[in-house]
């Protein structure tokens, strides 16, 4: 084959893609849809748009087409001739490929379909507070999920396959020693932190705080973020997330609890710290399969990176405090910045993972992991799941759910048949953790540039080293890039005893 003929075989190969993407993106935007402003009643008929729209670029995945492209730009005598990018396309193909081809597509459909009720069934029960309306689409979901782990098939555990997903090379094996690990510290500290006699007054969060005004300091940080509303936007939802559909449009959702104020400040940072990623790709991967984050875990080091790092820093609440006093001042009459510091970084085991504190977020991450692991080889079964879910949470946290809603319907991830998903909140966690020690190298004041609101050096060092790359490089390969090592979570346990013995006044 000559240059010419490489030249067009790669050519039609990334026109083919790109046809795939497309569909992608018209499945992205329908979901956000789904979840912000679709009326109720559209809300099957779009189900149904979304399954025929997932299945026709399924087919395209594993169609003959993309078997005969993949055969031959895999060649080795044409697979040096293309692009990087061309390259690191084929790869992904080839994974996907070798996963799902065995799958039909219309088993796909039906799952995509399943996925998008289930979603719309799990609103209606944790309103409702009735996980007897969820479960019937629970067990569907559980059921494909199985029936898709006979075509991918695993190596050592069946988990393994549906963490790969989400965590390229993750496994079992690796997260029980690192969560092991983990936990044994974290819990420790977390006595210690129960102990202490200095517990910070937070009388003060629990006041009204319209939503409007909530909104307003939004677009405040956002902005000071380096978040483009010219390719972005705000909305709300049951609960956030982040959806990008391209660089020039990557949306964040927030939810908002006038009661307490923390919910959407921080669930809104977390989820801009997503968009950033999203928004500072590289130029040149646009369009293609590349233009997305590595994994799960890195973008949520990313979120996590902004909501806890950065937003729950003392110096960034000595720029930001004021501009928050402003729109509320009644609520935060009398109240100095020490307190206010110290009150949104309480330590208070609680129901709600997306409401926890920095030092036991991990604990309900872990609650998730060992259910899915559990769900997955038939040790527990749907209908037994709010009372294992109670007990696993009296077990790790010490407190336990009064109602469904509070307890195994508060996420949306298994409705969307996400199992494999929950370990990269912990993972990203950690390795947020290590970007910051790496971070510290190149920024050294970075918490006098906290103080003066200077967010940019921050984003700019993120973007060099993790965003702009997208999925050109694998997780693995960022974190011993950027911080020369695996994952290791002693850096986050440093992290949060550091700060915890500084909020709580430990010896």
């Amino acid at each position: 084959m000559n240059q010419t003929e490489i030249q067009n075989l790669e050519k039609a190969f990334m026109d083919f893609v790109h046809k795939i993407e497309h569909y992608e993106e018209a499945i992205g935007l329908i979901d956000w849809d789904l979840h912000t402003k679709a009326p109720k009643k559209g809300r099957a008929q779009r189900s149904e748009v979304m399954g025929t729209l997932s299945e026709q670029a399924f087919n395209m995945m594993i169609s003959p087409e993309m078997k005969d492209y993949l055969e031959r730009l895999s060649d080795p005598d044409v697979k040096g001739k293309v692009s990087i990018i061309t390259q690191k396309t084929v790869e992904y193909y080839q994974k996907e490929y070798e996963r799902n081809h065995r799958i039909p597509g219309e088993r796909y459909r039906a799952f995509k379909v399943a996925a998008a009720n289930a979603g719309d069934a799990w609103e209606d029960a944790k309103k409702n507070d009735d996980f007897s309306l969820f479960l019937p689409h629970l067990k569907k979901i559980i059921a494909f999920k199985k029936e898709f782990l006979q075509y991918w098939g695993y190596d050592e555990h069946p988990y393994d396959t549906l963490l790969d997903e989400y965590e390229p090379g993750m496994t079992v094996k690796i997260l029980d020693e690192v969560f092991a690990k983990l936990r044994g510290q974290l819990v420790e500290l977390l006595q210690q932190v129960m102990d202490s006699p200095h517990r910070p007054d937070t009388d003060f969060i629990f006041q009204k705080f319209d939503a409007r005004r909530q909104e307003a300091f939004h677009y405040v940080v956002l902005k000071a973020m380096g978040y483009d509303f010219d390719a972005g936007r705000l909305d709300e939802t049951v609960h956030p997330f982040a959806t990008g559909l391209n660089p020039g449009d990557v949306r964040v959702t927030t939810k908002y609890d006038e009661g307490d104020f923390r919910t959407s400040v921080f669930g809104t940072i977390h989820e801009g710290g997503h968009a950033l990623y999203e928004q500072n790709i590289a130029p040149e991967l646009i369009g293609t399969t590349m233009c997305t984050g590595t994994s799960y875990g890195i973008h949520e080091s990313q979120s996590l990176f902004w909501e806890n790092i950065v937003a729950r820093n003392r110096y960034f609440w000595e720029h930001f405090y004021p501009e928050l006093r402003k729109l509320n001042p009644d609520q935060f009459d009398g109240i100095s910045l020490d307190q206010f510091y110290r009150g949104i970084n309480v330590v208070q085991p609680s129901l709600i993972r997306i409401e926890a504190d920095e030092l036991t977020y991990c604990l309900h991450v872990m609650v998730r992991y060992e259910i899915e692991k559990a769900l997955i080889t038939d040790q527990i079964k749907a209908e037994d799941l709010p009372q294992i879910w109670n007990d696993k949470m009296e077990e790790y946290l010490g407190v336990r759910p009064d109602s469904d809603r509070e307890g195994v319907l508060q996420d949306v991830h298994w409705s969307m048949g996400d199992f494999g998903y929950f370990p990269s909140y912990a993972l990203g966690y950690i390795y947020s953790a290590q970007l910051k020690r790496a971070m510290d190298r190149d920024i050294p004041d970075f918490d006098q540039k906290l103080a003066r609101g200077e967010l940019s050096p921050i984003r700019e060092w993120l973007t060099d080293k993790v965003h702009r790359h997208g999925k050109m490089k694998k997780p693995i390969e960022i974190l011993q890039d950027v911080t020369g090592e695996g994952v290791n979570p002693q850096h986050l346990v440093d992290y949060l005893t550091e700060k915890y013995r500084n909020v709580y006044k430990l010896s």
